[in-house]
């Protein structure tokens, strides 16, 4: 890399976009940090925006557009809304990577932004290929652009893909820790409250993301979106549950050999892969120290306890817009009990009450897909459980 990779972050107050930051700091000479988005954190964003220089800075929620000007540079180009975001990425002509790492499925319309915007996507939001994989994965083949992974899953496979030939994948194994749920029975989790969802026990994520842990939804998106990634199936796509998280997923060929990837528990590492790819660069976190695992665990998930898998191989068999549904259900649900609406185990009910209600279109347009997700939204807010 002979000059700085120039940057936008969509979504650089959450913990994946820390982490990006915590990235661009280590490896400041290579890469540069040009624009950043924030849904309400406005002090943080202001922050960032002051310490990396950022030219542009975007703040989704509106209302927030006079107190974010107020604490950022005089020289800033300051966006606001949805359409602020997509303006953002439009006309910084400067960047060549978007890292979206923007929670659910506000995602979506930044990241074909981009790709029609011809910059390379970091790929943190597997909600954007979950409600329109194939949308996102035409738009960026036509634009000849590449969508890296950031998710430690879809790097891992990412890697061990790399060289090899695509006919010769026999199944992919996304690995998951089980979340903070994984040696609680269903009658317990009954009665589970959000601080108990919140105790991941190998990483720290935001919150969403950690109750989706929790579900094993979080693992049902990215079925999903491996599926688009590396054009496979859903019936060559397994789970198992991995509880050290140090092998981040594996790749079985179809003589029966497998590839697996491994590392220490830290977005850092794929975060700063998908940045400065394809060239590697000493990174801040140490190796994996194999003395400190005298045992790698795995089990198969129950899917009976946890249905959420099977939630994902029932819109992947069906497709059309029952992905979006899915993934809509999701955060209304998981919303409602972070509101104290809900039990936990009633985001599951939520999900598959709102799926069954759902009439899948097949081979749906941008438009068709957005108008299912706004309406599993008020399908699933007015589910009572």
């Amino acid at each position: 890399m002979t000059r700085k990779k120039k940057l936008i972050i969509l979504g650089s107050t959450g913990s994946i976009g820390q982490n990006a930051l915590k990235v661009v700091r280590h490896l400041s000479n290579k890469l540069e940090v040009t624009g950043i988005t924030a849904g309400q954190n406005v002090d943080l964003l202001a922050s960032q925006a002051h310490e990396f220089g950022c030219s542009k800075v975007a703040v989704a929620d509106a209302s927030l557009y006079a107190e974010l000007k107020e604490k950022v540079p005089s020289n800033t180009s300051i966006y606001a809304g949805s359409k602020g975001i997509e303006d953002l990425i439009r006309e910084s002509d400067d960047a060549e990577m978007v890292l979206c790492a923007i929670v659910g499925s506000a995602s979506l319309m930044p990241v074909i932004t981009a790709i029609e915007s011809g910059k390379e996507i970091a790929l943190a939001s597997k909600e954007a290929l979950v409600m329109a994989g194939s949308q996102v994965m035409s738009a960026a083949e036509k634009n000849n652009i590449q969508i890296l992974p950031v998710d430690s899953e879809h790097s891992a496979i990412f890697q061990c893909l790399e060289g090899k030939n695509h006919d010769d994948i026999g199944k992919i194994i996304l690995t998951a820790s089980g979340g903070a749920f994984r040696t609680w029975s269903r009658a317990q989790m009954e009665n589970a409250t959000l601080s108990d969802a919140l105790a991941h026990p190998t990483w720290s994520m935001g919150a969403k993301v950690t109750i989706d842990s929790a579900t094993l939804m979080n693992k049902a998106l990215e079925i999903i979106e491996a599926k688009w990634l590396f054009d496979v199936p859903g019936e060559k796509i397994d789970v198992l549950i991995h509880h050290q998280s140090v092998i981040h997923s594996m790749v079985e060929f179809n003589d029966g050999t497998i590839l697996a990837q491994m590392g220490t528990p830290d977005m850092r590492f794929p975060i700063q892969y998908a940045l400065t790819y394809p060239e590697k660069h000493p990174g801040s976190l140490k190796p994996l120290d194999f003395t400190k695992f005298n045992t790698l665990s795995f089990d198969v998930p129950d899917k009976e306890k946890f249905p959420s898998i099977s939630f994902a191989y029932k819109a992947l068999k069906i497709g059309g817009t029952l992905p979006a549904v899915m993934n809509a259900a999701n955060e209304i649900a998981v919303e409602r009990f972070k509101n104290g609406e809900i039990s936990f185990t009633s985001i599951w009910k939520i999900i598959e009450k709102t799926m069954s209600l759902h009439n899948s279109l097949d081979r749906p347009p941008l438009d068709a897909i957005l108008n299912a997700d706004k309406e599993a939204r008020l399908t699933a807010a007015s589910i009572k459980v």
